[in-house]
């Protein structure tokens, strides 16, 4: 496994950062742009048609990266340089996880150290983003997080022999995904380095799903014990088996979640 951590530049910085801002988007998502950067002003950008809004981001966003760009390619050196020390360990963890050889899958992963607090990614592409905030051991938890799901994914389709379209939000498929990140994460090898695996620091899954709960039971306990109780592919097809009966109520929760 390998990733090149890299300044991909201010325009497409500013294409991921708009596709979270469109019309509709939930407050979970829009939201994180006004609290890092505050020269943007939440309330008046409501205001504005998409077109004006667009045009606001940009102009505020160009001279915030006038600002950062040699802080943001300092980082992107010192992201490397902790990815290197820490891709052996990281490699078996997940190797072990998915009970097969990940040495050799994925050495061509591009991360975007991005002005964009949210952190996409786009497997088809093998590339994600880290928010170029991150401590390198910050940036570190946020690529192990990434590096699951391209993993996952890879296993999920020789498994399923479905499309790559039907892993990106709002699928079930992505949200299962989503859920099981923390049960793997669970590993020593993986949680001593990620400095956002406890809960009570920001946890390694969207929080919403602390709370949730089907059956009467949280669902991450579920997902956890089965899990601990299955190998991999046994356990996608429980897990996601879970997800599927209980649709319903893990896409209202969500809902309710993302819109407070």
């Amino acid at each position: 496994m390998e990733i090149l951590y890299h300044n991909p530049g201010i325009e497409a910085m500013i294409e991921s950062i708009m596709d979270f801002q469109t019309e509709g988007e939930s407050r979970f998502w829009t939201e994180p742009l006004y609290h890092f950067y505050p020269s943007l002003d939440r309330e008046y950008t409501a205001r504005l048609s998409l077109a004006e809004r667009t045009h606001h981001i940009e102009s505020v966003l160009r001279n915030e990266y006038g600002k950062i760009e040699s802080a943001l390619n300092e980082k992107t050196d010192l992201y490397n340089k902790e990815w290197q020390k820490r891709k052996p360990q990281i490699t078996q963890a997940l190797s072990d996880a998915f009970e097969l050889d990940c040495g050799g899958l994925f050495n061509d992963l591009v991360c975007d150290v991005s002005m964009n607090p949210v952190s996409p990614r786009f497997l088809q592409e093998r590339r994600f983003e880290v928010f170029w905030l991150n401590s390198e051991r910050g940036a570190i938890g946020v690529s192990i997080h990434e590096m699951i799901h391209f993993v996952w994914f890879h296993v999920w389709n020789r498994l399923f022999g479905d499309d790559y379209s039907e892993y990106e939000r709002p699928s079930m498929k992505w949200i299962f995904s989503e859920m099981v990140v923390e049960s793997i994460m669970r590993d020593e090898r993986l949680s001593s380095i990620n400095p956002y695996f406890p809960r009570e620091h920001g946890g390694c899954v969207y929080p919403y799903f602390f709370d949730m709960k089907v059956k009467g039971s949280l669902i991450l306990d579920l997902i956890e014990d089965m899990y601990n109780r299955r190998d991999i592919k046994g356990f996608m097809r429980s897990g996601y088996g879970l997800c599927l009966e209980n649709e319903a109520e893990i896409r209202h929760h969500i809902q309710v979640s993302e819109a407070s």
